[in-house]
C-alpha cells in the first residue's frame, strides 16, 4: 500500500493526539517527493530528519502558489481541477492543482458537518458574484457540493439579483426541518443588506460571511462588518469561514468571531519579523498546516495575522503590511 493511499484512509479518524504524528510523517514525504518544497529547504539548509517537533517545520511561503506547480508526485499525475484565489486583474492568482476533486470536496464536507450537522438538514443560498465571476473559485466548488448533497430544489447561486434571492430565502424559511444557510463574500452581503434593510425573511437565517470587499467597499474590521449585517440579519451572531484556495481544509467560526480548526487543520504562530521563529506565542502571523494538502503542500506560510486562545481557537486580527488583499476568505 502506498504512503498516500495509507494516509487519506487514515484522514479521517485523525484526533488532536495522532496529529503531530501524522503531520511529522506527512512532513517527511513531501520533503523529498515535493520538488518546490524539497528545494526550498535545500536553500534553507534544513536537513527533514533533524525535525521532531511541528515548530521545527519549516513552512513554504504561500507565494510559492504563484510561483511554482506545487505537487507531491512520487507517481506522476494530472490535475483533475485548477482552483485559482481571486485577485485583481493586475495581481497573480494562486494556483492550487487538485488530484483528486472528491478529496476536496468529502474532506469539506466531513468538516462542515462536524459543526453544523448533516447538509440534509441544510438549504444553501450563495451571494458569491465574483468568484462566480471570476472562475475556477474553490468556494463556489464546495458550496455547490454541499448544496447538491443536501437534495434541496431550491437555486443555489445569485450574482446580482436581489429580488431573487430575497424570495428565495423566503421560500427556503417554508420547508419544514430546514434550516437556511446564507453564505456570502463581505460586499456582497453588505450590499444585499443595505438594499433590503430588515426584512422577515432575512431573520432566523444562519448567515457565513467568507470575508473579502474585493475593492468594492472600503475595507472593515470583523467586529465592524458584523455589527453592521447583524442590523439587517437580526442579533444572533454572524458566522465566518477561514480557508484559502492553497487548503482544502477549513476553520468555521460558530458567530463568536473565534475560527475553530477541525481535526486536519492546524495553526500555529510565527513572529512576524521572523519566520522561523515559532512558539507558544498568543500573537503573531499564522503558519498552517493542512494534513488534507497531501498532494500539494500541507504547510504553509501565511500572510494573516492572528491571536490565539487557550483552548486552541483563533482569531484574524488582519494581513501583514504590503501583502496582497487576497484569498477566499480573507478579511483586512
Amino acid at each position: 500500500m502506498s504512503f498516500r493511499t495509507e494516509f487519506l484512509q487514515a484522514l479521517p479518524t485523525l484526533t488532536a493526539a495522532s496529529f503531530e504524528e501524522a503531520a511529522l510523517a506527512l512532513f517527511r514525504h513531501q520533503a523529498v517527493h515535493c520538488p518546490p518544497y524539497a528545494e526550498y529547504l535545500q536553500q534553507l539548509g534544513r536537513n527533514p530528519a533533524a525535525v521532531a517537533q511541528l515548530a521545527d517545520i519549516p513552512f513554504l511561503p504561500i507565494e510559492f502558489f504563484k510561483t511554482h506547480e506545487v505537487r507531491t508526485e512520487p507517481v506522476q499525475w494530472e490535475a483533475q481541477e485548477l482552483f485559482l484565489s481571486s485577485g485583481t486583474t493586475l495581481q497573480q492568482r494562486s494556483r492550487h492543482l487538485v488530484r483528486d476533486p472528491d478529496l476536496y470536496r468529502e474532506n469539506a464536507a466531513r468538516i462542515f458537518e462536524q459543526y453544523y450537522g448533516p447538509l440534509s438538514g441544510w438549504i444553501f443560498l450563495a451571494l458569491l458574484p465574483s468568484y462566480l465571476e471570476q472562475g475556477n473559485s474553490s468556494l463556489v466548488a464546495m458550496v455547490d457540493y454541499f448544496a447538491r448533497q443536501s437534495g434541496q430544489t431550491q437555486p443555489t447561486f445569485f450574482l446580482h439579483d436581489h429580488a431573487a434571492l430575497r424570495a428565495a430565502l423566503a421560500e427556503a424559511k417554508q420547508v419544514p426541518g430546514r434550516r437556511v444557510m446564507l453564505i456570502g463574500v463581505s460586499y456582497a452581503l453588505l450590499d444585499f443588506a443595505a438594499e433590503t434593510g430588515p426584512a422577515p425573511e432575512l431573520q432566523g437565517l444562519t448567515v457565513l460571511e467568507t470575508g473579502g470587499m474585493k475593492g468594492r467597499r472600503r475595507e472593515m474590521i470583523r467586529e465592524e462588518l458584523h455589527a453592521e449585517l447583524q442590523q439587517a440579519f437580526g442579533p444572533a451572531g454572524i458566522h465566518s469561514e477561514y480557508g484559502m484556495t492553497e487548503l482544502l481544509s477549513q476553520a468555521y467560526s460558530l458567530g463568536d468571531g473565534r475560527f475553530h480548526c477541525p481535526a486536519p487543520l492546524r495553526v500555529l504562530l510565527r513572529d512576524p519579523s521572523d519566520p522561523f521563529s515559532i512558539g507558544n506565542r498568543k500573537d503573531g502571523a499564522i503558519n498552517v498546516i493542512d494534513l488534507a494538502n497531501i498532494d500539494s503542500c500541507a504547510f504553509i506560510e501565511t500572510k494573516d495575522l492572528a491571536r490565539m486562545h487557550e483552548d486552541g481557537s483563533f482569531e484574524v486580527l488582519g494581513r501583514m503590511d504590503n501583502s496582497d488583499v487576497r484569498g477566499c476568505n480573507q478579511m483586512v
